[in-house]
């Protein structure tokens, strides 16, 4: 089994490789910014912790406020990303916007150095710029897929992604660890690194670690003629997409489904962090080896759920990965059941690190095989406003229940009803069909 994950059908593999480390580059964002140091640092220090801030006259805890800045990036986001991913389509620059959002990310990323105690508003102004370059930019990545794989080895070169994204992520995560905890085994002395270096390492990463899909990688076709290029144009092609789906009924089910569940996925991983934080009072050192486990284990389970999704089919495989969601999210609510709610939380770490590659990855692959490939990048961009509405949606959801119950536990709960619903969708999905459907369109 384990020799066929790394085998492709297509002549170049150098390509495959290429594509899946600008992975390994953009998830020190992912890691060290979105989900271990950056948010738990926010919401504890720069934005007043459980007192948090004041906005218009109420006191709003720190988890809140970082949830606010969250939604409004997802929906940035998701308003802009269609109209760009019609233009690369038209145009043939899906490795152009690919790199706009690049440079977007890594300025913005390394400007949070500034940041300091109180200055949550700047902080987090910089910090929706910085999402807006990470997930803006998957876009144009996702839809680069057609670009160095063949439809059978989706699956496969999908999960790909996802596990050498964890190992960078993961790197990069214990570089950090050695900075805040260790520097003497640098050559430095003790204290010389602050959090703030680690925001500056994640775009240094960031840009290096990208050369490789820019350098290798050719997005095909030629660029359109500048007087072919308009947002007039763009709009008109958005508008075809979305009539488009009507046409691809069990692409629009997935859709739907895929709004929900991701919803729940996205905001359990924003918010593992500041949970462990405010909840079991884990230091940064702790925090950072959870994650350092997460980050190895799901570098097995991204290969081998994209595996069994080229196998047992990337709907069975998402609906298994959704249970252990479900599991995940109501023993969270109930963390310490058992007498130690500190060891209960790395066994939950454990089961998400599984689950929680494999159930993107093959997303991602089902996503490719519903769509006609003709219309990649846009109908791409319609499965990153899902994940950007969703993850807009969850944390604002989740922001809320804190805020008015003051129960992170209740916060996690509350989602449960994304992963119950993106089941109930997910099941009405006919992955055959679907992808007949996809070739009868592109017949046409």
């Amino acid at each position: 089994m384990f020799a066929g994950l790394f085998s492709f059908r297509r002549r170049n593999p150098g390509q495959v490789w290429a594509w899946a480390t600008y992975d390994f580059a953009n998830s020190a964002f992912a890691t060290t910014i979105l989900a271990v140091i950056f948010n738990k640092y926010y919401a504890g220090v720069v934005a007043g912790g459980s007192v948090g801030v004041s906005i218009f006259g109420l006191q709003v805890p720190g988890a809140s406020v970082f949830t606010l800045f969250v939604t409004t990036a997802m929906l940035i986001i998701a308003v802009t990303s269609p109209i760009l991913g019609a233009l690369a389509d038209l145009g043939k620059t899906k490795k152009l916007m690919l790199g706009l959002h690049v440079f977007l990310g890594v300025i913005s990323t390394a400007t949070l150095y500034f940041v300091g105690e109180g200055n949550w508003i700047l902080g987090g102004l910089l910090f929706v710029a910085g999402q807006i370059g990470f997930a803006g930019g998957n876009v144009f990545y996702n839809s680069l897929l057609y670009d160095v794989a063949d439809v059978e080895d989706f699956g496969k070169v999908s999960g790909l992604g996802w596990a050498w994204g964890y190992i960078g992520g993961g790197l990069l995560l214990a570089l950090n660890l050695l900075m805040l905890q260790f520097p003497q085994l640098l050559g430095l002395p003790t204290g010389f690194f602050t959090v703030q270096d680690c925001f500056l390492s994640v775009a240094i990463w960031w840009v290096v670690f990208s050369i490789p899909i820019f350098r290798f990688v050719s997005s095909g076709g030629t660029p359109a003629a500048k007087s072919k290029l308009s947002l007039r144009i763009a709009f008109k092609s958005l508008r075809t997409s979305l009539s488009h789906m009507r046409e691809l009924p069990n692409f629009s089910r997935f859709f739907f489904a895929y709004l929900l569940y991701n919803d729940g996925i996205e905001t359990v991983i924003i918010m593992a962090s500041i949970f462990g934080d405010q909840e079991l009072h884990m230091s940064s050192a702790e925090l950072i080896t959870f994650f350092l486990m997460i980050q190895a284990v799901a570098f097995g389970g991204s290969l081998i759920f994209g595996w069994l999704a080229d196998r047992l089919g990337n709907k069975r495989t998402i609906l298994i990965s959704l249970s252990v969601w479900l599991l995940i999210v109501v023993w969270a609510w109930q963390l310490g059941a058992f007498g130690n709610a500190r060891a209960e939380y790395w066994i939950l770490g454990v089961f998400a690190a599984i689950v929680m590659g494999g159930s993107q990855a093959a997303s991602r692959s089902l996503q490719a095989i519903l769509i006609p490939p003709e219309y990649s990048s846009e109908f791409f961009s319609f499965f990153g406003i899902s994940g950007r509405f969703a993850s807009a949606i969850g944390p604002l959801i989740f922001g809320i229940a804190v805020f008015l119950t003051g129960s992170l536990r209740l916060g996690i709960l509350s989602l449960i009803v994304f992963f119950i619903a993106g089941i109930f969708l997910l099941l009405r999905v006919d992955e055959k069909a679907g992808h007949q459907q996809a070739l009868v369109f592109r017949a046409r």
